[in-house]
């Protein structure tokens, strides 16, 4: 190991032995939003309070016996959030006031409060250690497992533990040697495509050019999706010196984190992680003394889909609008100023110091098929634990919703599982014990996409959640060609007409002939994949698309237009739906059986959900 990445780890490691205690407070976006940094503030306080020592950061000099209090990135756990781990024990949906509490009987007597443990809802199990809970135990956290552990502004604290390995390693090898790590690895892009991630570097490497350059992809657009997110706010160190690798593997001498404005959080802590890595010498000139030079900077993204889109991504980084152009010539021979470029998504950098610091075979041992490696998921919908979670490929999509995901919320089944947002489609549950692989996803009409996964249940209406999408896409067509401009546009109209109750078959046959004109003449991905969320709900839920065409009828009320709300002879004459109607439709006297006046009523629904007797029908 390089010498001066070994005094820091070494000297990290030295301070960390002289504390008695860790509180570890997350700092994800999520539990920020729930009032995670005031518990932050509130240890601090209780400390001072208390008279007892604390340190937020570990510097030379730490007193002996002293308790860190840190932050970390997103733990993953977010249905349990603000989350607090005190050594080995695990707290959840901690508040401000629990603090005295925890620092009283936990760090001073060494007793587990049993309120603020998991309690698991399917068993009534208790968990005080956070690898126990079935949440955590069934996934293999390799790019997560450090983003809930280390203080994500810290770059001590990423080398302690075992960061910047991989650059070394790199370093000594050579830049050939290290793409062919990267190839035994069989890593796949992450972003959706699934290209082979060292192939695509050594294109880069081979290409002719004077300059070259690397491109983080953070633009991350998919509704749902927070993986790349958390994962730059989380461990902004390991796609840092991802980026240094890949600009050493492919020739670079400038890499640009491209980031959505609206991720402040991750812009912060990534640019706290260059600023670092400039005065430790591992970024600039002559990086650790090998002679190699690279600068890293960052440039916002305005939150366009399309600029997921790789051209269209270097024509905004460029400062133009973020417009894809036709292929080729690829970015690898040229792309950011007509120069050789290299694109690559967050969640792939991140993979990229653990291959070089471990070998690209260890990676691929991991996986199935031509899908290795593990993959992270941001897992949201009608599901008991929504989080972030990593998971080997090939674990099944069953697996991942039940056993991980906690299974359904409200008593409700399953009714299918989104993959790949806008471009993906929808999981029936006759698929949900296939492995999840690229290969997988793409034989029965999803993708796995950058790594959004919907759980929904039968509350959802399949032919609103293809309108939901496509109406994205449309939103979101820069209107460069004519297939996705046009297309989407004609097929978004036809749909509406089915959720509308006044489509007919010969509506949905157009709808198909414009999906595959799409898929085969739009420019990029987003007008060739727009039509996936449309034609898988056509392949597994035809018979919703024929209900509402023929029976003018939406079981689940979602198609407002096609609802319809009735009381039947359970109605106890309790009043509550007459009260709360906001448009008066209901009447009825106390103890009686109430009406809906059908000509009044809006369809919005507040009196089927209200009802405690379950008397109000939706048909």
């Amino acid at each position: 190991m390089n010498e001066k990445i070994e005094n820091i780890k070494k000297a990290f490691n030295e301070e960390m032995a002289k504390m008695k205690n860790r509180i570890i407070v997350c700092g994800g976006t999520g539990c920020v939003a729930s009032g995670s940094m005031n518990i932050y503030k509130a240890f601090q306080e209780e400390y001072k309070k208390r008279g007892l020592d604390y340190t937020v950061e570990i510097t030379k000099g730490c007193r002996e016996g002293s308790t860190y209090i840190s932050k970390s990135g997103c733990q993953g756990f977010c249905a349990q959030g603000p989350l607090v781990s005190v050594g080995d024990i695990f707290y959840t949906k901690v508040k401000v006031e629990d603090v005295p509490e925890i620092v009283e009987k936990t760090i001073i007597k060494g007793e587990v409060i049993e309120r603020l443990i998991y309690k698991n809802p399917a068993d009534g199990k208790t968990y005080a250690k956070r690898d126990d809970i079935p949440f955590y135990k069934k996934q293999h956290r390799i790019l997560l497992h450090d983003s809930g552990r280390i203080n994500p502004e810290d770059i001590n604290e990423y080398i302690g533990h075992g960061g910047y390995q991989g650059l070394v390693k790199a370093l000594e090898i050579g830049p050939e040697a290290t793409i062919e790590e990267m190839k035994k690895s069989q890593l796949r892009g992450r972003g959706g495509a699934g290209f082979p991630t060292g192939m695509k570097w050594e294109f880069t490497r081979k290409s002719k050019g004077d300059e070259k350059y690397m491109i983080c992809n953070g633009d991350e657009g998919d509704p749902g999706a927070f993986m790349d997110r958390s994962l730059l706010e989380g461990n902004p160190h390991s796609i840092v010196e991802g980026m240094i690798i890949a600009g050493f593997a492919t020739g670079a001498c400038k890499g640009y984190f491209y980031i959505r404005a609206e991720y402040p959080l991750a812009i912060e802590r990534i640019q706290i992680a260059i600023d670092a890595c400039y005065k430790t010498g591992l970024l600039g000139k002559n990086i650790l003394g090998t002679g190699f030079n690279y600068d890293l900077e960052i440039r916002y993204g305005a939150g366009a889909f399309v600029c997921g889109e790789e051209t269209a991504l270097i024509a905004s980084t460029e400062g133009l609008k973020g417009t894809p152009r036709p292929k080729p010539p690829f970015p690898a021979q040229s792309g950011l100023w007509q120069k050789p470029t290299t694109v690559n998504n967050v969640e792939t950098l991140a993979n990229v110091p653990y291959i070089l610091s471990k070998g690209g075979e260890w990676y691929a041992s991991i996986g199935e098929g031509k899908s290795r490696g593990t993959k992270v998921f941001a897992m949201t919908g009608k599901v008991k634990n929504t989080g972030l979670v990593e998971i080997p490929l090939g674990m099944t999509v069953r697996e991942v919703a039940y056993d991980i995901g906690g299974g359904p919320t409200h008593g409700t089944e399953v009714k299918a599982v989104q993959s790949g947002g806008p471009s993906g489609g929808v999981i029936p549950p006759q698929y949900f014990d296939k492995p999840i692989t690229y290969e997988t996803l793409k034989e029965i009409g999803a993708i796995m996409g950058s790594g959004g996964l919907i759980v929904m249940d039968e509350t959802d209406c399949m032919v609103d959640i293809a309108k939901f999408y496509l109406e994205f896409c449309v939103d979101e067509s820069c209107g460069k060609c004519s297939p996705c401009r046009i297309g989407g546009y004609q097929m978004l109209k036809l749909l509406r007409k089915v959720t509308e109750g006044t489509a007919t078959d010969k509506d949905i046959e157009n709808i198909e002939k414009i999906a595959k004109a799409m898929q085969t003449a739009s420019l990029c991905a987003l007008g060739q994949t727009a039509p996936n969320p449309v034609l898988s709900t056509l392949r597994y839920f035809r018979n919703e698309y024929e209900e509402h065409i023929h029976d003018k009828k939406c079981k689940t009320g979602k198609c407002t237009k096609l609802a319809r709300y009735e009381i039947t002879d359970a109605c106890k004459g309790c009043t509550l739906c007459a009260r709360n109607c906001p448009v008066k439709a209901i009447s009825g006297t106390v103890r009686q059986k109430h009406t809906i006046d059908q000509s009044k009523c809006i369809k919005c629904g507040l009196c089927f959900n209200q009802c405690k007797f379950k008397a109000i029908v939706r048909g």
